[in-house]
């Protein structure tokens, strides 16, 4: 981890602009449902504070496409970080115009102010440099704290570092080390499981671990069109039939490499994709006609929680079933309680839906580490550059 860091800068007294992760969930009365990407900020804007900074703080919500639609404004972000300071949070009506200015303007030492939703901004997609340069002109340092936004090069959070001196948060700088960590010098056996629906999300990632791990388990949809691949019938279950050539490479190459690639020995069936579909368990050689896979069965879920019980560090990215249906969440609930009662074993869930399960599971506190990027840990494990941290001073 070569990047300076915010206590590398000198931020006493100093306007310091971080950019954050505040892409948060929230009901129809503009409730947050999940506040964990704005908790996982508070250490770097809380060091900030009282290292006397002036605090202005950005983020994207949602997508509203370069157009101010209150509904995607940060509104509930900056009630609900008021709460968690214990201290005003004032937002900007704007991104970078008249009331923006006006506050950071006004910012004192030890106060904390917000921007209104960076892509309320048609440029900050485009990581305009009219738009990267009018951000600079707010502060006179750059913090890149959104793990979640780093694979993306945008105004805010790569073209902005241009024009300031920059350094990541304690939240980036944590994801660098434990996932670089993992990568680079993990403890073994070194196990992955990789779910969610498609080979083809995630060609790269696999491609990429089969170069690292020991075991590498394989559950989800993307099952299927490795079975297939093999000469199995798979009903009606999600299958990419045009690659079935890339699954059987990808097995090719486990053997080579010497990796113990596992998939999965029965399945849960079902009828239709519903929350009280009919169901059943068979091998995964003998899924019928007119039924689909829809989660691991019991033998799978045995034969995977030995490999893991080994284990001294673990990588999981992906569902391994559908888990937002109760009969088809055992698989994905069984292996969270598993990595949740593993001792002295590094356990890194890669954000996303992997994250989402083991909170709905109540696990979250027993994981070694949770990914607060989907997009951004999936590149960064397939070796990409992620250009929100790319951008940063080097120490």
């Amino acid at each position: 981890m070569n990047k300076k860091t915010v206590k590398d800068l000198n931020v006493n007294g100093k306007k310091v602009l971080v950019r954050c992760d505040f892409n948060v969930p929230f009901d129809e009365n503009k409730n947050i449902t999940d506040n964990t990407r704005i908790v996982a900020a508070l250490p770097t804007i809380k060091y900030l504070l009282e290292n006397n900074a002036k605090v202005i703080l950005c983020s994207h919500l949602g997508r509203p496409k370069g157009e101010f639609n209150m509904k995607y404004s940060l509104e509930p972000v900056s009630v609900e970080l008021s709460k968690q300071l214990g201290m005003e949070v004032k937002l900007a009506k704007d991104v970078v115009g008249e009331s923006a200015k006006e506050l950071a303007e006004n910012l004192k030492e030890g106060e904390v102010m917000l921007l209104e939703n960076v892509r309320f901004d048609s440029r900050e997609e485009q990581n305009d440099d009219s738009l990267s340069k009018e951000f600079a002109s707010l502060a006179e340092l750059y913090v890149n704290d959104a793990f979640g936004a780093a694979h993306r090069a945008h105004s805010s959070t790569a073209g902005v570092a241009k024009y300031l001196p920059s350094a990541c948060g304690f939240l980036i700088e944590k994801e660098l080390r434990v996932l670089g960590g993992a990568l680079e010098n993990p403890q073994r056996p070194f196990v992955a499981i990789l779910g969610g629906k498609k080979v083809s999300d995630k060609i790269g990632v696999i491609d990429s671990l089969l170069d690292k791990v020991d075991t590498l388990l394989i559950g989800g949809g993307m099952a299927y069109t490795f079975f297939k691949a093999q000469g199995y019938g798979v009903g009606d279950s999600i299958c990419e039939l045009d690659k079935l050539d890339l699954a059987t490479s990808l097995l090719e190459k486990a053997k080579q490499k010497g990796v113990k690639l596992l998939l999965p020995v029965d399945n849960k069936v079902g009828k239709e994709f519903s929350e009280n579909t009919e169901s059943m368990t068979v091998k995964s050689s003998e899924i019928p006609d007119g039924w689909q896979g829809f989660d691991i069965g019991p033998e799978t879920i045995k034969l995977y929680q030995e490999e893991l019980r080994q284990a001294k560090t673990v990588l999981w990215n992906g569902p391994i079933g559908v888990f937002e249906f109760e009969q088809f969440a055992v698989g994905t609930v069984e292996i969270a309680k598993t990595l949740a009662e593993l001792d002295d074993c590094t356990t890194i869930i890669g954000g996303g839906d992997s994250a989402a399960a083991v909170a709905k599971a109540g696990l979250s506190d027993k994981m070694t580490h949770i990914s607060t990027g989907g997009g951004a840990s999936l590149e960064f494990i397939e070796g990409k550059v992620l250009p929100g941290i790319d951008c940063l001073e080097n120490k």
